[in-house]
């Protein structure tokens, strides 16, 4: 682009020395012969003269022009400032739910129903200052989905305060990234101005919205680079949760972010401390065995079920729920976590469960029980393993809120998508690693679970790994697939793809629509992915120079001129064109050609819209 700017500049300035000359007389007047050829003898003097001699000098000026636009590369340089100062965006839709002459400032939906003294009001709060884009989404959001009555008589009594989120809070503490709330989007960067992006497209920013992670994203590399995407798309959901459009919940390292945003998300779940937050239910609010079975046998053995009987999670899901529900049965709730161990590893315990059931006469749960006991003891011993990992002093407490009289722990039940809530989730990821990893894989499976069970589906429900390493698992990726139709997405960042078993790497990306490559991947990650871009048609030219060397005057100088502007000498080029199949990007390309803080996005929308692998440089 600078080049480009450059030869332009010296073009213009070229020819418009050559104008100057022509016009002050310094070249001769030999450039006006053709005119005086023409031009009748009777004309001197006369009106149709002084017009005729204006258009002659007017076709002289376009013909400068058309020479010098052409040795500059006008043209190209005008396309490329259209698309950089109002082409079209690049990775993202930009939805337009009203028509483009209609100001939404101006609360059109308001007044289409009658509301105008609501919609006069919060003009007015608006021309105050009063009235933040948080407020506009929400108060819009909320007219659309709450009874008409009552949001009127809430605007007037509070105006730009109306319909407020359960927090009572209008605007996030601070914010970094460059958000549209109207159109949900968010944007992440810049389309680098690079050959391997379409023209029309460099220069435009690349925005993520629900439309867009509503079909899962993977972002994989450095975690210096992955945050630039993962922290804007958190600061994004957090805004829409406050407009009543989004749930969100975080999924982070203790040990990796400060606590300096807190305040902008309702709950803080802190695993692995006895510091004030809230606990995380083990079971999310779950009444059904089965359910809370599987999404607990998903966290506990989910990393190896390809090493179980059947080759996947379901015989272990079977055997906790044979014991989730006589438990339940028995004393109205599921087990915590040390009665739940007790269970898996203390035969007694077992015994104690069997002549609490035979007391109370549940014959249906004692054959649950007794087929519990029939369950491979490989199996059993895994799961009474992997549950120790969370009876630990670090997390007393954490699962299962006290019942010895102490003040109980809050807690979090994810079951709640269907009310926006911002959810943050610190795992203990360096002291208790491996136990972060089943918390991890627990969240993302009562997530999946969770987001399909919900009644009302309006709000779109997203989930954000900060670390997903040995949390991808086969159960996993089919609860997946089931998100979109759900109106919810993941997003899941990965330093490498080691950290994902080698069978599910390829279905991972297969079933994810956005995929995110940062600088500083290997040629071993990037495989993978370049597979799964596929390839293009692309047009190869082969090209041959040779200079050429002008004998006359008038083309030597024009040769001289082409060389001021381009720095070049004239050529003559011999051009063989080949159309061939190749990899959109390369392995290599990927691993070694990406500058740093940039990132190849390609990304899918919800309604099956794709855009190719774009080269983009991630805002900061």
């Amino acid at each position: 682009m600078r080049q480009l700017v450059r030869g332009a500049v010296l073009s213009f300035l070229a020819g418009y020395l050559l104008w100057s000359l022509l016009w002050n007389g310094y070249l001769g007047k030999y450039w006006l012969w053709p005119f005086l050829a023409i031009v009748p003898n009777d004309w001197h003097g006369t009106m149709a003269y002084v017009v005729a001699g204006n258009i002659y000098i007017g076709l002289i000026g376009l013909l400068l022009v058309a020479v010098f636009g052409r040795l500059g590369r006008w043209p190209e340089l005008a396309r490329r400032a259209w698309s950089r100062a109002g082409g079209r965006p690049a990775a993202r839709r930009a939805a337009a739910p009203l028509p483009p002459h209609v100001d939404p400032s101006t609360w059109p939906e308001l007044r289409a129903d009658g509301a105008t003294n609501a919609a006069d009001l919060l003009d007015r709060e608006l021309k105050a200052g009063r009235v933040t884009d948080v407020d506009h989404a929400r108060i819009t959001h909320a007219w659309k989905s709450l009874p008409r009555t009552d949001n009127v008589r809430d605007i007037l009594a509070r105006g730009a305060a109306a319909c407020p989120h359960g927090s009572g809070k209008r605007d996030l503490s601070r914010r970094t990234g460059h958000h549209d709330l109207h159109t949900r989007q968010v944007r992440v960067g810049v389309v680098a101005d690079d050959d391997r992006n379409p023209t029309e497209l460099r220069d435009a920013g690349v925005a993520l919205d629900p439309s867009l992670l509503g079909t899962s994203a993977v972002a994989l590399g450095p975690s210096s680079t992955t945050d630039r995407i993962v922290r804007p798309v958190v600061e994004s959901l957090c805004l829409q949760a406050l407009a009543g459009q989004a749930a969100v919940i975080w999924v982070t390292s203790s040990d990796h972010h400060g606590g300096a945003d807190h305040g902008n998300f309702d709950a803080v779940v802190r695993a692995g401390t006895q510091a004030a937050g809230h606990g995380l239910d083990l079971y999310a609010d779950s009444q059904d065995p089965d359910m809370a079975g599987a999404m607990l046998a998903e966290a506990l053995v989910g990393d190896v079920a390809d090493t179980l009987p059947g080759g996947d999670s379901r015989r272990a899901a079977t055997a906790l729920a044979q014991l989730l529900g006589p438990f339940r049965a028995a004393h109205d709730r599921f087990p915590d976590v040390a009665e739940l161990r007790d269970l898996l590893s203390v035969p007694d315990a077992v015994d104690d469960l069997r002549a609490a059931l035979d007391g109370l006469q549940h014959l249906a749960q004692l054959r649950e029980l007794q087929a519990y006991g029939q369950q491979p003891a490989d199996v059993i011993s895994l799961l009474g393993n992997r549950i120790a990992l969370l009876d630990r002093p670090a997390f007393e407490g954490f699962f299962t809120p006290p019942r010895d009289g102490a003040a109980p722990r809050r807690m979090y039940a994810l079951r709640h998508l269907d009310q926006p809530v911002r959810i943050r989730i610190e795992l203990p990821e360096r002291a208790h690693a491996e136990a972060a990893r089943i918390m991890a894989r627990l969240v993302l499976a009562q997530f999946g679970a969770c987001a399909a069970a919900r009644a009302d589906r309006s709000l779109f429900a997203a989930l954000v790994l900060d670390d997903a390493a040995q949390t991808v698992t086969a159960q996993g990726l089919r609860g997946l697939q089931r998100l979109q139709d759900n109106n919810a997405g993941v997003l899941l960042a990965l330093r490498t793809l080691n950290d994902v078993p080698e069978p599910l790497r390829r279905p991972l990306l297969s079933r994810v629509g956005c995929q995110i490559v940062c600088a500083g991947v290997t040629t071993w990650d990037a495989a993978p992915v370049s597979e799964a871009w596929g390839e293009a048609w692309v047009e190869t030219r082969t090209v041959t120079d040779r200079q050429l060397v002008a004998d006359e005057p008038m083309t030597r100088v024009m040769h001289g001129l082409r060389k001021i502007v381009t720095g070049r000498h004239v050529t003559a080029q011999s051009v063989t064109v080949k159309q061939e199949r190749r990899q959109r990007w390369s392995a290599s390309d990927l691993a070694h050609e990406l500058p740093a803080q940039h990132a190849v996005v390609a990304v899918t929308s919800v309604r099956g819209e794709r855009t190719a692998p774009l080269l983009t440089q991630l805002d900061a």
